[in-house]
């Protein structure tokens, strides 16, 4: 792929782009020719939840949240930062509420991926045995877990696979979603159809991309897209994945040896300084699968205006009922990857201008990311959002006096020793 008459036709395409792009028929982007998401999605994402709940965030010791960021501050900074920035965002939010008696939800502040490799990677393996810790400590000391076993709780679990606390999908998929979660709200990064890491009902959120370092690397308008398609990432884990192929499931390895010498394809390892701005001189940026089907590529393609090009099979992505993915993306499956080159090139320019108006649209890049202070219609307003639609909770959620359904001894040995 990537060679002959089909690189040739992709070139001449390409040149067309940047030709339109040059000379400003390609302004997307430079944010004064923006379109409104017509319908349902585009209310959903300009709704406001203040008024519509009220959240009661449980007050553990420190030693479940604070102190883990005390201890390593490069949590603050990481794509599992969502976890701190919620907890923070609700502290002062005008939907939290002091008297939990009135409260729609509860919230337990525990920073799970808080325990970072000297390379700055989370290690899950103490994950589950922080989340039972925190579970146990406000059954013991509040009423409302016992009512529920959970069932009006929710719980931020920015994991590569959620609750199911583990890397690797298969072993994710062995340990399953976290007995004592079963009947929570699960607020995650992972969301794949028919996984058993996604639970049903849980509420899929971008991953965390600091909004204040991705502002200082702003282009100036009327930048051209001259770049036809951008990445930079690992496309083997040698040192996870020594045999390859399971790692992305072979799709990036597919993306470099197909397209590692075609001049429409701008892909390295290499992450230069000047990622951001590459971003947005971009048409086209490949957002796949690495470990699991999610990555911040989503959200830096989103906020810098560059379309992103989805390559993961069965994702669900980030606030679907308020962001029209199909709309603003492109979807390729797994196994077309070798076929990259001709899909981009076969999309018609009216159908580009379309996607990069819509990205253009300020609403939509807010509802991406985790601004602090929070702004009206950003990621924890859309999370909000999708609790608030929860509501009323039904007859079930309560149990009755003395019924239980959760299994405290339930689950891998290792998981049930004391933290």
């Amino acid at each position: 792929m990537g060679t002959g008459a089909g690189s040739a036709r992709a070139l001449a395409v390409a040149f067309a782009v940047s030709l339109l792009a040059c000379s400003g028929a390609v302004a997307v982007a430079r944010a004064q020719d923006t379109e409104r998401i017509e319908g349902s999605a585009g209310d959903v994402l300009e709704d406001d939840p203040v008024g519509r709940l009220k959240v009661y965030v449980y007050e553990l010791p420190t030693k479940y949240n604070k102190k883990m960021v005390a201890k390593d501050s490069r949590c603050l900074s990481h794509m599992f930062a969502a976890e701190i920035f919620m907890h923070r965002f609700l502290l002062s939010s005008a939907i939290r509420t002091l008297n939990p008696e009135e409260a729609d939800w509860f919230y337990t502040p525990v920073y799970t991926t808080c325990d970072l490799t000297p390379w700055g990677h989370p290690l899950p393996f103490k994950s589950p045995r922080i989340m039972r810790s925190a579970i146990q400590f406000i059954s013991n000391r509040w009423p409302y877990w016992n009512r529920t076993e959970g069932a009006d709780h929710f719980f931020v679990v920015p994991h590569d696979f959620g609750a199911c606390f583990h890397y690797q999908e298969e072993k994710a998929i062995e340990r399953g979603v976290l007995p004592l979660l079963r009947r929570a709200t699960l607020v995650q990064t992972f969301g794949q159809k028919d996984h058993v890491c996604l639970k049903e009902g849980s509420i899929t959120i971008p991953p965390y991309a600091p909004p204040q370092k991705m502002k200082t690397h702003l282009v100036p308008p009327g930048t051209p897209r001259s770049i036809f398609v951008y990445f930079r990432g690992l496309f083997y884990d040698t040192a996870n994945d020594p045999e390859g192929g399971y790692y992305a499931r072979g799709a990036r390895a597919s993306v470099w040896e197909n397209f590692k010498n075609n001049p429409l394809f701008d892909i390295s390892t290499d992450h230069p300084p000047t990622y951001y701005e590459d971003m947005q001189r971009a048409v086209f940026c490949l957002c796949p699968l690495g470990w699991a089907p999610w990555s911040p590529r989503l959200v830096e393609a989103v906020v810098f205006g560059c379309i992103p090009v989805i390559i993961a099979d069965d994702i669900v992505l980030p606030f679907a009922d308020a962001i029209p993915w199909e709309e603003i993306g492109v979807f390729v499956a797994e196994d077309d990857v070798p076929r990259l080159d001709t899909i981009l090139t076969s999309i018609p320019m009216e159908v580009i201008l379309r996607k990069q108006r819509l990205l253009a649209n300020p609403s939509m890049k807010q509802a991406m990311l985790f601004p602090q202070p929070a702004q009206a219609g950003d990621a924890f307003h859309q999370i909000l959002n999708g609790l608030a639609r929860k509501l009323p909770h039904g007859e079930d959620v309560f149990l009755k006096p003395g019924q239980k359904v959760l299994n405290w001894t339930e689950g891998p040995r290792g998981d049930l020793k004391p933290w």
